[in-house]
């Protein structure tokens, strides 16, 4: 590059900018190219050289600013100034009749003028925040009060502008999404590579977004699609809209207002729209229908999550045939018996389906499900995979009915069940809700799970029955402000236990299975399936001959696991921890000092607990066991060791450790 001074080169780099800015709203907004990609990419790079001869000239608007940043250690937490809602769902032309009637009761005059329609994108839902035209801020949904700070990743998405013309405070509420060639592509690779695919582009996306790295979410073609402007505020959402593409965002472009005597065009268009869709570069599984005047709609208020003036049209859910492996029941929360049919894998609406809710042994009857039946499996709302009917005629021979309560007997023989009069619902007998809130939570911050200091069984009674935790989760959502208001602590005592909480946030992914209390599934059990799964969202999608693979996990541990993972309030839970920044870690210890070596400890240490003791051999790689067999590689003896083990180590030629010997193998 020839000598340039400052001056020659501000109004260069001014020049530079306009150019490159309105080829990417062309090219990522317009869908249309005014130049080669080459050509962009040489005015980039002489942008670059110019701002790195000149780097007091940088701006935060500048076309190179959406390079990725170095990766964070978490996220930051952020409130919402206005509340990011979801949406009613209505699956029929007569549920938005219905909720037409009811808002028009609830308007002045009894007539709603105008309704404001858009295509629902399955992505993940972003707020967008300017100051001064330039972008400063991205945040997630979170719980709809709360969301997490994304900008450096948001940042690299080239469909956002980076400055926009209206100056002021403005927020932009949109989807972040994958267009379906380019998940398509990103499938493609990991194809190749023999990588494992992804589910779908909304998990993708999603994903791609938590990610701490920039870079990740910077190497993936991630779009933004704005569906609303919270400020400045508008007269309607149509006006909103075009504001919104006035400012430079893209929009589905598959917006349209309907006036109230054009009910009939409305109806015909939602059922043009199902084959429609198909047709669009994005996936989407619905319509949303809106009052469009915001005055009217925001006058109508929020019910729960959910505003009374817009609901979620869902289309006719996608329909496939699988077959019945097996049928397990999940133990929710509540003690509620959960019935779960365990198909084999199959594509349903975009996503794969390795399992259907059959809700209570009611359903099975009603439906005469067997395993080993060939049934049709649709999702409900395109979201929960139900079964919709067992094809009988391909029923093999000499199946029988589903006998619930031997089922529940032979699945779980420590448990008593009982069926409360008027209800459909198997429930454990002699447990409330909050007695297994409270054991479940003391197991999870128990010494063989996540080891978290400051939950024992009388903190955890206190949180519990004060109502600031009413699930597991909730946890993570405690303050320390909220905490010292309790009779048991003071500052310093709740300050502690927040900080014990944060710190628990990333524990090893071994710890955080055995946290879960999955049936039949301890310490050893946790570190065979993290060894074999590597994550959580791995052992999610675990079929039944993947577990049986294994060793020493048989089918009863195989069942309890894919009954686990199977029931949806587990499955939500799950969801938000990962959104309150609960990442467990898989640390592969197949090369640590004492992997492939069997131990056994009989008897009492004074250095250690035993419980500890076994978590200080597990981390150098050992395998601990209950019982000496031929492969055990020692016996460990502390204070009055059993004799029975004893015996048995010396008939098999087993080795015994004394306890210096033991604290020299972990390095003591």
């Amino acid at each position: 590059m020839k000598t340039i001074n400052k001056s020659e080169a501000e109004e260069r780099i001014i020049k530079l900018r306009e150019i490159i800015n309105d080829y990417r709203y062309h090219y990522h907004v317009l869908d249309e190219s005014i130049m080669s990609e080459a050509a962009a990419d040489s005015l980039k790079h002489e942008l670059s050289l110019l701002e790195e001869q000149f780097p007091e000239l940088i701006t935060p608007d500048s076309p190179t600013q959406r390079v990725a940043g170095k990766p964070l250690d978490k996220f930051e937490k952020v409130v919402h100034k206005k509340r990011m809602i979801s949406l009613a769902d209505v699956f029929s032309e007569e549920e938005i009749k219905d909720w037409i009637s009811r808002n028009e009761k609830l308007v002045p005059g009894g007539v709603i003028k105008e309704f404001f329609t858009d295509i629902k994108m399955d992505g993940l839902a972003c707020s967008l925040k300017y100051k001064n035209g330039l972008f400063v801020q991205a945040v997630t949904r979170g719980d709809g009060l709360v969301g997490e700070d994304v900008t450096l990743n948001v940042r690299t998405i080239e469909n956002i502008p980076l400055k926009i013309s209206e100056l002021g405070d403005v927020e932009v509420r949109g989807e972040i999404i994958l267009f379906k060639k380019d998940f398509e592509e990103i499938q493609e690779k990991q194809r190749k590579s023999g990588e494992k695919e992804f589910a779908n582009p909304r998990n993708l996306a999603a994903g791609t977004i938590r990610q701490l790295d920039p870079k990740v979410a910077a190497s993936r073609n991630l779009k933004f699609m704005a569906y609303d402007l919270v400020s400045p505020d508008l007269p309607t959402h149509s006006e909103a809209y075009e504001k919104l593409r006035e400012l430079g965002f893209r929009t589905s472009n598959e917006d349209k207002v309907f006036s109230n005597s054009e009910m009939k065009q409305l109806f015909d268009y939602i059922k043009n729209l199902d084959d429609y869709r198909k047709s669009l570069p994005f996936n989407t599984d619905g319509m949303v229908i809106k009052i469009n005047d915001r005055k009217i709609y925001d006058s109508l208020g929020i019910v729960g999550k959910t505003p009374r003036g817009a609901v979620a049209f869902k289309f006719p859910a996608e329909e496939s045939t699988t077959k019945v492996r097996d049928i397990v029941i999940s133990i929710g929360r509540t003690g509620a018996a959960t019935p779960v049919a365990i198909l084999d894998p199959v594509e349903v609406a975009g996503s794969t389906v390795r399992h259907a809710s059959l809700h209570n042994a009611d359903e099975i009857a009603r439906l005469d499900v067997r395993i080993g039946d060939t049934v049709i499996v649709y999702k409900a709302g395109d979201i929960i995979p139900q079964i919709k009917e067992v094809l009988a005629p391909l029923r093999p021979e000499g199946t029988e009915p589903f006998d619930y309560e031997s089922a529940l007997k032979s699945q779980y023989p420590d448990l008593s069940f009982e069926r409360p009069f008027g209800e459909v619902v198997y429930r454990v007998k002699g447990e409330s809700s909050d007695f297994i809130l409270k054991r479940s939570i003391e197991y999870y911050a128990s010494k063989p799970a996540l080891n978290i200091e400051g939950l024992g069984e009388k903190n955890v009674a206190l949180l519990v029955e004060s109502g600031l935790v009413k699930s597991l989760p909730d946890l993570y959502r405690l303050t320390k402000q909220k905490v010292s208001s309790l009779e048991r602590f003071a500052d310093v005592s709740a300050g502690k236990l927040i900080e014990n909480l944060n710190k628990s946030k990333t524990p090893p992914l071994n710890k955080f299975i055995t946290s879960l209390g999955i049936r039949h599934v301890g310490a050893q059990t946790s570190i065979a399936l993290a060894n074999k799964f590597k994550s959580i969202d791995a052992l999610k999608n675990a079929e039944k001959d993947d577990l049986l693979a294994i060793p020493d996990i048989g089918e009863v541990v195989a069942e309890s696991v894919l009954a686990y993972f199977a029931d949806e309030d587990n499955l939500k839970m799950l969801s938000e921890l990962e959104g309150l920044g609960v990442s467990p870690v898989f640390e592969d210890l197949s090369s640590a000092p004492l992997a492939g070596n069997s131990y056994i400890i009989s008897g009492t240490l004074d250095s250690y607990g035993r419980e500890e003791a076994e978590d200080k051999l597990r981390a150098f790689g050992a395998t601990i066991t209950k019982s000496v067999t031929k492969t055990t590689t020692a016996l460990i003896l502390g204070e009055k060791p059993g004799a029975s083990k004893l015996k048995k180590a010396n008939s098999l030629g087993i080795k015994t450790l004394s306890e210096s010997d033991f604290l020299k193998l972990i390095g003591k």
